[in-house]
């Protein structure tokens, strides 16, 4: 169980990495959006219990407001 929960740390910290890498090219519009749809999905699977379209549309919702922010 060990190795498992592990890797799983590992894959985790693998992927985090690789994304944070591609923002930097994005425009502060283009950050104020990722972190709007980031924020929105945490919020949208909070008041929903973690349902899969609560999770969806919160991500959408804070996504178009990040994006009008950034302007």
């Amino acid at each position: 169980m060990k190795t498992i929960h592990k890797m799983t740390v590992i894959s985790v910290t693998i992927c985090a990495l690789a994304v944070l890498s591609g923002c930097s090219n994005m425009s502060r519009r283009d950050k104020n959006t990722a972190v709007g749809a980031g924020v929105g999905a945490v919020a949208g699977a909070i008041l929903t219990g973690g349902s899969g379209i609560g999770t969806a549309g919160g991500a959408a919702v804070g996504g178009v407001i990040g994006h009008q922010i950034g302007r």
